[in-house]
């Protein structure tokens, strides 16, 4: 690479429609994991540059961290930057022979991180696929996937599932399956246009305004799943169900249907673990309920961040009418088909 040259990387944020929780040790090995998920037009970006004076340079510009040092084999992990100090460490470690890598690494993400979209994920997966563009790596959507999971899980420790490593490495819609041994198999989904046009017309995307920790919440799903808590098990087990039905409900283009798997996918999601839903989000959901939505549900562990509401096109301004008097912000939604791209600039 020469010097002065720029690598842009963006990556896609994802909706869950079902199953999210289900992709998360120890559920996921005992049980199986199974997650519908789509990524939508919200990106996590990294930008890389090489450098002449043989020192690092990290900043995560949405949440203003930076580091700068010594280019080494291994920078400590700690304080600022973790997520860019972790994919360096392993890249260096796995992919160069433990020779350092001087280069400027700059991130930003289009949403507030504690968002539910996956962005810490999506993140990541962003970072590694501009080391493997600078590097020349062989690495396909598995790959970075899996290395992603590894560095957030293994390497740096933060707790969480799968689904959102792979949905920002391969994009679209997926229907995606886990089994013990890190066994993940993505089947891509092939969507009539008419259901698609049908969806981005009938999602709703609503910022609660509050970002959350989701460590706290997937923390004690893993508790209750490890400790055989047989009420939060059998709400995992409706939730991996709730997939298989959301899917078929997709591919049917049947959006009523959808709504109803959505909701009960909701109901089922607030018995794995407390604090799932708040006050703030059960004022939102009832409110879009009452002005003509089908249904609701946090995207992500629950807590804040994000929700989604399917409701007919035409009941669509009073949802979004009602939700705006709640405090809540629409964005605009629209799906992509494309995980993780790259390109020199």
């Amino acid at each position: 690479m020469s010097a002065g040259a720029r690598i842009r990387v963006r990556a896609p944020l994802r909706l869950g429609f079902a199953g999210g929780g289900t992709d998360v040790s120890p559920f996921c090995d005992v049980h199986g994991g199974l997650v519908m998920n789509a990524t939508i037009n919200l990106y996590a970006f990294a930008h890389l540059e090489s450098t002449t004076d043989d020192r690092v340079h990290f900043y995560a510009a949405d949440i203003d961290q930076s580091y700068e040092g010594p280019a080494e084999s291994h920078i400590d992990p700690t304080v600022s930057a973790i997520l860019h100090k972790g994919v360096y460490n392993r890249i260096v470690k796995d992919f160069n022979g433990g020779r350092p890598i001087p280069v400027k690494v700059r991130t930003n993400v289009d949403v507030p991180a504690g968002s539910g979209l996956g962005s810490s994920s999506t993140l990541v997966v962003a970072l590694i696929e501009a080391f493997r563009a600078y590097l020349s790596l062989p690495l396909g959507e598995y790959d970075i996937a899996r290395l992603a999971f590894e560095i957030e899980r293994e390497d740096i420790g933060l707790s969480g599932g799968r689904q959102d490593q792979y949905a920002a490495a391969f994009g679209g819609f997926n229907f995606m399956e886990f089994s013990a041994g890190n066994r993940v198999i993505i089947n891509p989904l092939r969507i009539k246009s008419s259901t698609l046009c049908e969806l981005e017309s009938s999602i709703i995307l609503c910022y609660t305004g509050k970002t959350r920790s989701s460590a706290s919440i997937i923390e004690q799903q893993m508790r209750n799943v490890a400790g055989e808590n047989k009420a939060s098990i059998d709400a995992m087990l409706a939730l991996r169900e709730e997939a298989i039905d959301m899917k078929e409900a997709i591919l049917k283009g049947d959006i009523r249907k959808i709504g109803e798997a959505l909701h009960r996918g909701w109901v089922a999601k607030q018995s794995t673990a407390t604090g799932v839903s708040t006050d703030n989000i059960n004022a939102l959901i009832d409110g879009a309920i009452t002005a003509g939505a089908y249904a609701g549900k946090v995207s992500g562990a629950g807590g804040g961040g994000f929700i989604f509401f399917l409701a007919d096109p035409q009941c669509r301004q009073e949802v979004v009418r009602v939700l705006a008097d709640l405090g809540g912000v629409v964005l605009p939604c629209n799906f992509t088909q494309r995980g993780v791209e790259s390109w020199w600039w």
